[in-house]
């Protein structure tokens, strides 16, 4: 792990002997499996990182798990290592919510809503929240996240559980569950995200029970995934939004492009601008260990190693990422001259 000049942890780039590709042209599938099989091998050793003791069944999770998959926007699933070892989705979930949410009310709507900015502060900042007069700032921070929630279809809360867990499936292309123990976990522990409920509704940005919202949100991050899911899920935003497995069109192309966007400039909280900086592509990470990354167009690779950086990020997770999106030439900002030239 490497640190910036104000000491705090920068994003783990250990691929400087890997042969930059760039992100112009087609996904060289032909390679993957060779690839995935590299960084896995690479940095499964790496063992900087804490588990999420604050969720105390989290704190309990086998330290050493590791996985890495992609998947082509073509349907084509390649994985090495624990890829169907279940894990709560957490944060991630935040992303897809957010899809559900805008094919719902639309582009207008929930960017005056929720916003896309980046606070620049901790995911669970109750500061962000007061320093903005109420208004959440982006959907991939714990206050944005559960404003988003709240604006699902639903006329009971019951029914907007069931809507959520729904669409997070039909990403996912199979049915999803919740994970009890998690849920009962993070119910016993989440007095903050409590806290910002009521702080939201005392802003007017809540219209029902904040208790309601806080806990289908909870819910949400307690739906149980693997990392093959979560590289099919991010290979929906790659293709326009049909599931690649599925064919199932889960939601539209515009929806797709708001999601990507908002996620790369806030996915990885406040070190999403190093992230974007240093790897190049859209990626969103849960403090269960996950992170999906999504490359549009191409595919997308779902990771899970459950040691977290400072920030809440897996460690291996964004190695591996890393690693893959220079081998592959992922990075949306990276160009070569035109041959023809």
């Amino acid at each position: 792990m490497t640190y910036t000049s104000d000491g705090n942890e920068s994003i783990p780039t250990d691929f400087d002997d890997v042969v930059q590709q760039v992100s112009t042209g087609t996904l060289a599938h032909q390679r993957i499996d060779e690839l995935l099989l590299e960084a896995h091998e690479r940095y499964s050793d790496v063992d900087e990182g804490l588990l999420a003791h604050y969720i105390p069944v989290l704190g309990q999770v086998e330290p050493e798990t590791f996985a890495i998959s992609m998947s082509h926007v073509g349907g084509t699933v390649h994985g090495v290592g624990d890829c169907h070892h279940q894990f709560s989705i957490q944060s991630i979930s935040k992303m897809f919510v957010y899809a559900l949410v805008l094919q719902e009310h639309g582009h207008e709507v929930v960017h005056e809503k929720i916003g896309v900015n980046n606070t620049g502060m901790p995911f669970n900042s109750v500061m962000a929240v007061e320093l903005n007069n109420g208004h959440p700032m982006n959907p991939m921070v714990n206050a944005g996240a559960i404003a988003t929630t709240e604006m699902i279809a639903g006329k009971s809360a019951a029914k907007k559980w069931e809507n959520v867990r729904e669409g997070l499936s039909a990403f996912a292309g199979r049915p999803l569950t919740l994970d009890d123990e998690v849920y009962e976990s993070e119910s016993e522990a989440n007095e903050r995200n409590k806290a910002l409920g009521r702080l939201l509704k005392s802003y007017g940005q809540l219209d029902g029970d904040p208790n309601n919202a806080v806990d289908i949100y909870t819910k949400q991050c307690s739906l149980n995934v693997t990392a093959h899911d979560l590289a099919v899920m991010g290979a929906t935003l790659a293709d326009g939004g049909i599931n690649p497995v599925t064919g199932q069109q889960v939601v539209s192309a515009d929806v797709c492009r708001d999601t990507l966007a908002t996620v790369a400039t806030n996915g990885l909280y406040e070190r999403s601008g190093d992230w974007l900086f240093e790897i190049g592509i859209p990626a969103k990470s849960g403090v269960s260990g996950g992170i999906v990354a999504v490359a549009p167009g191409k595919g997308a690779i779902g990771a899970f190693s459950p040691r977290l950086d400072m920030a809440g990020n897996s460690v291996r997770g964004q190695l591996a990422i890393g690693h893959l999106s220079r081998a592959l030439g992922l990075n949306l900002f990276a160009s070569a001259p035109d041959s023809a030239r």
